[in-house]
């Protein structure tokens, strides 16, 4: 690997930054025939009755083939995962790893009334819906043709998504995100605060985590 492209991956935050390595080698993976998206998918089906555990990871890796969409959600996904760590998360890796944790199981549970068999693009949404809910100032520049205020960043995504796919279909995951990404947004700046007055469970990663990441 080539040493700017090693110092620029050293750069990312860890939780970011390993996210982003999965997402690429499980790409990469389905792209040089190693396994196929069919190995991948998730499942109720497939992971309890056919006792196939590793789809409940690897439905959250898989970005797609390597294309413009992927390019498109690999992009937006690791510049607003790694602002929101190096942030609001910042020496808090336990908090960030809880925020997707409990992000996930909603979407799992959630995945069969949208029938996504994928749920990277939905997860990778709910840093993005996070940090543009908590800079709701920030002017953002789409491509340099349009400026927006970070509230909107997501369905502004969603629209783009849609667009760069032609159906209404491509966008339901990121719109799933979105949802997702507002209730892990709510329980963690809203509830917390006005009204129980402190952090939860919900809200803050168990210390026994904490401990494992090296944050206490």
């Amino acid at each position: 690997m080539p040493v700017g492209i090693e110092a620029w991956v050293t750069q990312i935050p860890p939780v970011t930054r390993t996210w982003l390595i999965l997402a690429v080698l499980t790409s990469l993976a389905v792209q040089c025939q190693l396994v196929t998206p069919l190995q991948l998918y998730f499942s109720f089906k497939a992971v309890f009755t056919n006792a196939q555990p590793w789809r409940v990871l690897t439905t959250f890796f898989y970005f797609g083939t390597i294309s413009l969409d992927f390019v498109f959600h690999m992009f937006f996904f690791m510049r607003y995962s790694r602002m929101l760590e190096e942030s609001s998360f910042a020496n808090r890796k336990a908090d960030y790893f809880w925020l997707l944790f409990l992000s996930s199981i909603m979407l799992l549970a959630l995945s069969p009334l949208v029938n996504l068999p994928f749920l990277s693009s939905p997860l990778a949404f709910v840093p993005i819906y996070m940090w543009s809910r908590r800079h709701p100032s920030t002017p953002i520049s789409l491509f340099g043709l349009v400026t927006i205020t970070a509230p909107y960043l997501p369905l502004a995504l969603v629209g783009i998504a849609w667009a760069l796919n032609g159906t209404w279909r491509a966008a339901a995951g990121d719109l799933l995100g979105c949802a997702v990404g507002h209730i892990s947004w709510f329980v963690r700046d809203v509830w917390t605060r006005e009204m129980v007055g402190g952090h939860t469970i919900l809200s803050e990663a168990p210390d026994a985590l904490k401990r494992l990441f090296g944050d206490i």
